[in-house]
């Protein structure tokens, strides 16, 4: 493996602590590569305000990052309370669908709330459980009624105001893209994003609707789909599928599921998204200790690394650099941990993508070129992405793939491909131009010195007809 260059990529998410133009340009310096909008409680303003700082900041630094809006989805959530509510164990309490039809001698002195979900009460049945605040709150559903739905308290605690509430291995009702969800789109496609995440994906439709909804508006921002509940795993082949890559959110998961099979879960995630050759990435709880301490547990150093291994295209930190005290210091625990992983690692390049093409076939022969010699990188043209996902797919161990390519939008959407340094450069009319240019550029950033091998996947003129080669060069 070439020392230095790491392979697996970091995603921040932007908040309070991270949205200065200094911290953005010390962010950009030490390696991320994706920048995160959590849009649950953002607006327009703040939308076009971060992204504009992001932008410049990555111009002043040479490097643009790519930008990923996390759209809400669907969520149900209970309502606004006065002061949080004390539950005790073994307490009935109320949860109203239809507050409207709720009379005062209907609640037989049962506490209550309301929640922003009235189709509730029809997708609910006696005996389900009902967990609030990420699950620190368990309920079982005693009796449903169509204004309300009684439940009996297991697992006690203090309830505030708009407090998520989950309902494991329950199909609900909701749609897969709210109004909010619509409006925020909007908001990226005037911007320009390179990426939506949305939330709360169940089954391919809800992607597909998502996708119509961008080509209607023109975009061609690609789609992330955040596996969250029971459903997504029952559908996970098709959801990668109809995907432009995976994000494995184990925060809402590992409420949704039994906790002790989401590691099992995540490893299934990442393997069927190296088989069909998509961008996966590991989220939640990576450096959870490190919004309050300046160094992470031993347990989370595992974790990074367990992802690593795995061989997970992205690993992302959320409150960590939204609002932790150390959102410097958490990227500089992934670069650690994930370089002394990936030196360490013998794992083989990527035997089990699917290979559809002869196209892809030819980018395989490449890499495992690269990967046979010594000192060795690949550098590929590409306008569209799919040489770089492709290359990226293939996982080779030893080499570095340099992707440039002349399109903005595909060089922001590269930077989330393991193994994938990106680079935007006009390209010549003449191949061999756009070769010995992509060179120059290698070597005056110091990526490649004299010696260096390079397998150069580009096309020839043959006649009045373009080929694809692939050629081993030198770098003088």
């Amino acid at each position: 493996m070439n020392s230095g260059f790491r392979h697996t990529k970091i995603v921040f998410t932007i908040g309070p602590a991270t949205s200065s133009p200094e911290m953005l340009e010390l962010l950009i310096g030490m390696g991320a590569n994706v920048c995160r909008l959590n849009m649950a409680h953002a607006s327009p303003e703040w939308t076009r305000t971060t992204v504009a700082a992001v932008r410049e900041a990555g111009r002043k630094c040479g490097r643009e990052l790519a930008i990923m809006m996390d759209i809400k989805g669907p969520e149900i959530r209970t309502g606004d309370v006065e002061e949080p509510i004390e539950l005790k164990q073994g307490e009935m309490f109320d949860f109203y669908v239809l507050p409207d039809r709720i009379r005062e001698e209907d609640k037989q002195g049962v506490r209550g709330v309301t929640v922003n979900y009235p189709g509730l009460a029809a997708d609910v049945r006696e005996g389900n459980t009902l967990l609030v605040d990420s699950g620190l709150i368990r309920m079982r559903v005693h009796q449903v009624r169509p204004e309300r739905i009684r439940c009996e308290v297991r697992i006690a605690g203090k309830m505030g105001s708009r407090r998520h509430i989950n309902l494991p291995g329950i199909k609900v009702n909701l749609p897969c893209l709210t109004q909010k969800d619509k409006a925020d789109v909007d908001v990226a496609v005037e911007l320009g994003l390179e990426f939506i995440a949305l939330s709360f994906v169940r089954e391919p439709d809800d992607l597909d609707v998502l996708r119509r909804y961008l080509t209607s508006k023109g975009s061609e921002a690609r789609i992330i789909a955040k596996i969250e509940d029971q459903s997504a795993i029952t559908n996970l082949d098709d959801i990668i599928t109809a995907s432009d890559g995976l994000m494995v959110a184990r925060g809402d998961l590992g409420i949704e599921i039994p906790y002790e099979t989401l590691p099992l879960v995540q490893r299934r995630a990442v393997k069927t998204c190296l088989r069909m050759g998509k961008p996966v990435i590991i989220a939640t709880h990576m450096l959870e200790s490190m919004i309050t301490q300046p160094m992470p547990t031993r347990a989370e150093i595992s974790d990074v690394s367990n992802a690593v291994l795995e061989q997970a295209d992205c690993v992302m930190l959320s409150g960590e650099t939204t609002v932790g005290k150390y959102p410097l210091e958490c990227v500089d625990v992934l670069n650690r941990v994930i370089t002394a992983m990936e030196q360490q690692t013998t794992q083989p390049y990527n035997t089990e993508v699917r290979l559809k093409t002869p196209k892809a076939l030819l980018l395989r022969s490449a890499a495992l070129l690269a990967d046979e010699i010594e000192n060795a990188a690949i550098l590929a043209f590409t306008r569209s992405g799919y040489i770089a996902q492709v290359l990226s797919s293939l996982r080779p161990r030893r080499s570095p793939i340099y992707a440039f390519t002349d399109v903005p939008r595909v060089y922001k959407q590269s930077q989330i491909l393991w193994g994938v340094l990106p680079f935007h450069m006009e390209f010549n009319d003449d191949p061999e131009q756009t070769i010995q240019n992509a060179i120059n550029v290698l070597r005056d950033n110091n990526h490649v010195r004299p010696g260096t091998r390079l397998v150069v996947i580009s096309y020839t003129i043959a006649g009045d007809r373009v080929v694809d080669t692939i050629q081993l060069r030198a770098v003088e």
